[in-house]
This record gives structure tokens, C-alpha cells and sequence, in this order.
């Protein structure tokens, strides 16, 4: 008997509803991809993500605000094992597009969308690395904050009566938690989970 490959789920982010169309096109004749949903804008999926299973999501990054576009995975805190996968026909900055597990281009064929999928799925199923618990403690939420009000490791240290080597190491679990390593990113995250005001950044 043969063994039944896995139907990997695919939802899409796309406004042109040209290129949504020719990618369901290429995609339905692939049995081991199934496109579960389409979304012209970004807010409409982040209304809907939670209630969907899928392993792939295939975006395109210009339906994000700018600097949200930078932070995507803060953006999606419920797929933080989804493979992300940029729709690109314009111009997109190196720094976003290097947030997804791989690119793909308008004149890319099946052949070659396929092949990018299956080396993001490889490339998961071989990484060791796991997340013990994506959620943050209260004491990281505090470390989260003073990181994004702009203190020095030092301030962070005295302001929680702790060594530094304690503060680097939160700091590390936090980068290991969230996926996010600039200060930027944190700060954006830390917004968007109401940690911090606008106004304690200004």
C-alpha cells in the first residue's frame, strides 16, 4: 500500500485578483498543495488567521504597512510555525523579505514554486531548534519593556535589582521566544501587546 503524502494547506494574501487567480491555477494541479483561502487585504486574514489551520501562508509584503512589514511575525503570533512565503512583483527591501522562509516571483512557474516550497518544508523539518514556550513570562515582559523604552543593559540590571548576565539572558530567551533580535522589532512588539505607550518611546 502506498503511503498517502501530506496535503500541505496554503492561504493567500493577495489584492490583484489576476495574479490570486493564476496561482490557484498553477497550485490546484498540484495534489500535495490546497489553497483553503484567499485574502485581498492583510486585515481581512488577521480577522480570520485564528479560526484557519494551514502550513503555508503566501503574502504580499506591500499589503503591510511599512513599518509593520519589518515585524511580521509579531503580526502573526498565532502561526509562529507557519512557513512564510513573500509574494513578489515589486520592489521589496532586503530586511523584510529576509523575515520569510522564501521568496516567490511573479514569472516563477509551478516547477519552481513548488521546489521553493518543498526546501522551506525541508529546511523546517530539519531545524532542531524548538520553542519550549512562545509565551513570555511576567519577568521577560518586564525585560521587554525597559529594552523598549531604550535602556542599556546596565539600567535594565539596577532597575530590577539583577546582574547583567541575568538581564543578557532574559534578553536572549526573549530574541529565542519572539524570533525578533533588533531593539526595533522588540519595541513594535511590544506595542502591539500593549507592554509600552506610545508616548513611553517618544
Amino acid at each position: 500500500m502506498m503511503e498517502q503524502k501530506k496535503k500541505y494547506k496554503l492561504v493567500i494574501v493577495e489584492s490583484s485578483p489576476i495574479i490570486t487567480a493564476g496561482l490557484k491555477t498553477l497550485l490546484d494541479a498540484q495534489p500535495e498543495y490546497e489553497i483553503i483561502h484567499c485574502f485581498t487585504d492583510f486585515s481581512h486574514y488577521q480577522e480570520r488567521a485564528t479560526a484557519l489551520h494551514f502550513d503555508l501562508l503566501l503574502i504580499n509584503p506591500t499589503l503591510i504597512d511599512y513599518q509593520k512589514r519589518l515585524n511580521i511575525r509579531v503580526l502573526l503570533p498565532s502561526q509562529q510555525e507557519t512557513l512564510l512565503f513573500a509574494l513578489v512583483y515589486n520592489y521589496v527591501d532586503s530586511d523584510t523579505l529576509k523575515q520569510y522562509n522564501g521568496t516567490i516571483e511573479a514569472n516563477d512557474d509551478t516547477v519552481v514554486i513548488t521546489r521553493k516550497f518543498k526546501q522551506a518544508i525541508e529546511n523546517s523539518n530539519s531545524n532542531t531548534e524548538t520553542v519550549d514556550n512562545y509565551e513570555l513570562s511576567e519577568r521577560e515582559n518586564e525585560i521587554l519593556t525597559s529594552v523598549a523604552k531604550g535602556m542599556t543593559n546596565k539600567e535594565i540590571a539596577d532597575l530590577h535589582n539583577i546582574s547583567i548576565h541575568t538581564v543578557i539572558s532574559h534578553r536572549k530567551n526573549i530574541t529565542r521566544k519572539t524570533g525578533i533580535k533588533t531593539v526595533s522589532g522588540l519595541t513594535v512588539y511590544a506595542l502591539l501587546n500593549n507592554l509600552i505607550d506610545q508616548s513611553d518611546i517618544e
